[in-house]
């Protein structure tokens, strides 16, 4: 990585403490290198972007890597949340969480960076005809039963062989007893999508990470 990602990490970490840590940049930057390493095709996804953070992490990875021509695109309502359903918990209310396109514009703005391309609105208008075609990586940060639902059905069928899904806020405390598990409707959206047991591996970090990972079959007799 470079001097620019360390000065940018150490900004994320103080400027976007709510939403950032070191084990989810660190992820990040696992998965995009392998994609890049592998040369698996296809757009970088995010449901639910807030200020756009972490698409401007994974943008300076990526030119970092050398892929600076990948494209990036972000979902969310900014409208803010909406409200709980049955299978979510009250960490979260209607309208928590609002943001601006406008606000992930100037994130990038700030460290000279490509914005990604922007999808302002609730999921289940925007990602049917607006959602690439092939998908390297998906980083699902939809924090509800529903939200998180949606974006499963749609993002798994479109990863390209060997592609990522990424959950965030997917506490399985079963295997990783330091998950923080303040939005169980997440896992309990990807078993009901994937069944029980699911095809999820747990990720574990030095802190209270809770984030699961899909990984997209490739088809026998084929290389990623």
């Amino acid at each position: 990585m470079t001097a620019l990602n360390d000065d940018l990490r150490e900004w994320l970490l103080a400027e976007h403490a709510g939403t950032v840590c070191a084990d989810r940049l660190n992820v990040i930057t696992d998965e995009l290198r392998r994609l890049v390493e592998q040369g698996i095709g296809g757009a970088i996804v995010e449901l639910g972007c807030y200020r756009g953070a972490m698409a401007l992490w994974m943008r300076c990875v990526l030119d970092s890597l050398g892929d600076s021509q990948r494209e990036i695109h972000v979902f969310d309502s900014f409208a803010g949340m909406p409200a709980p359903g049955t299978k979510d918990s009250d960490h979260l209310a209607e309208g928590d969480l609002r943001s601006t396109p406008q606000d992930v514009l100037d994130t990038h703005a700030r460290w000279n960076r490509t914005p990604p391309t922007i999808h302002p609105g609730w999921f289940e208008q925007t990602i049917p005809g607006e959602l690439p075609s092939t998908i390297a990586l998906a980083y699902l940060d939809g924090d509800f039963y529903d939200s998180t639902l949606t974006g499963l059905r749609a993002c798994v069928p479109r990863l390209a062989p060997a592609g990522t899904l990424l959950l965030d806020d997917y506490a399985d405390t079963a295997v990783n007893p330091k998950a923080w598990d303040g939005l169980p409707g997440v896992k309990r959206a990807a078993d009901d999508f994937f069944g029980t047991p699911p095809p999820i591996e747990v990720l574990v970090g030095d802190g209270d990470l809770a984030f699961g990972r899909y990984l997209s079959p490739v088809p026998r007799g084929t290389a990623p």
